[in-house]
């Protein structure tokens, strides 16, 4: 039986365990018994602990117990960006990843990776509040700002809390094909392939905490005339600066380039529209300052995974 283990702790976020357990334990429902999964809660001893939440949860081994494993996932918790990193935790996720075809983190178990060295040089993503310090923190991960989930080579990583089901959800894909995922979800009552980034369910764009600053003037700026163009001296005359200082304020204030900030921008003022209105695509990028539908759709790929149809069809309330 493929083994699946999930390493918790003292504050982790139940969900971070429970979706991706239910989902193994509904393939089960599906699935021949040897393919079966079996999946097991990991942890440094075998105290109960209590969740974040407060439930509390009870592993089943100790990271002492060195068992070999299919798939080793590390949960998340609300604490643990900012946590002195546990030793025997990290020495297990250091053993284990050496050993498991698959290994990986949801939400911000992407830290506890980082500790153990695991992310260098890696495309992972975490809990979209989170994304930027795991950045700073592991300067050689390359982080991913909005991806529900990525996979690189035997490394898996998943953005916060429900989109560990997303993370499930593919694995299960790839070991029993897209119908026996597509039977999970139903049974939970998911989408079975949520393509679309962090964005749709998060604040994308930052504004700066001195809402009279030079910065929050061009930020409102772009977004009032959205459908216009903008070059690096149009902005910084609106902020009444010189294009070279304005350039590197802005990146200071904001953590991104004004270029990736218009992008940005447009990206978040094209997604309410599609999830709002039913609006021909054509208009939509004009609207939004794209230009042409197939520009659009150029950068929602490269961003989210997802055309704009797509996006669409599975965000659109009326």
């Amino acid at each position: 039986m493929p083994s699946v283990a999930i390493a918790i702790f003292p504050g982790v976020q139940a969900l971070d365990v429970a979706g991706p357990v239910d989902v193994f334990a509904e393939a089960n429902l599906f699935i021949d018994g040897r393919d079966r999964y079996e999946v097991k809660l990991l942890a440094a001893d075998s105290a109960p602990l209590r969740a974040s939440n407060g439930i509390t949860l009870a592993a089943d081994e100790t990271f002492d117990r060195h068992s070999a494993f299919d798939l080793a996932l590390m949960a998340g918790g609300p604490a643990l960006p900012e946590s002195v990193p546990d030793a025997r935790l990290t020495a297990w996720l250091a053993n284990v990843a050496s050993q498991c075809p698959r290994y990986g983190s949801i939400c911000t178990g992407a830290f506890a990776l980082g500790h153990a060295g695991l992310l260098d040089g890696r495309n992972v993503t975490t809990h979209w509040q989170h994304a930027q310090q795991l950045a700073t923190q592991f300067p050689k991960a390359r982080v991913d700002f909005d991806r529900i989930y990525l996979r690189d080579e035997r490394l898996v990583t998943s953005a916060g809390v429900t989109a560990g089901i997303d993370l499930a959800l593919a694995l299960v894909t790839e070991d029993h094909g897209p119908q026996t995922a597509l039977k999970v979800a139903k049974r939970l009552v998911v989408f079975s392939q949520r393509q679309g980034g962090q964005s749709q369910f998060s604040p994308y764009l930052t504004a700066p905490a001195d809402e009279t600053s030079p910065v929050a003037k061009v930020q409102a700026h772009v977004m009032a005339n959205i459908r216009h163009s903008f070059t690096v001296k149009q902005l910084a005359d609106v902020a009444g600066m010189s294009a070279r200082n304005f350039a590197r304020i802005f990146v200071q204030d904001t953590g991104v380039t004004p270029h990736e900030f218009v992008e940005r921008a447009r990206m978040d003022a094209a997604r309410k529209l599609l999830e709002s209105s039913g609006a021909a695509l054509k208009t939509v990028a004009y609207d939004c300052g794209f230009g042409t539908a197939d520009r659009m759709r150029i950068v929602f790929t490269k961003r989210i995974g997802a055309t704009p149809k797509q996006y669409r069809e599975r965000f659109r309330h009326d």
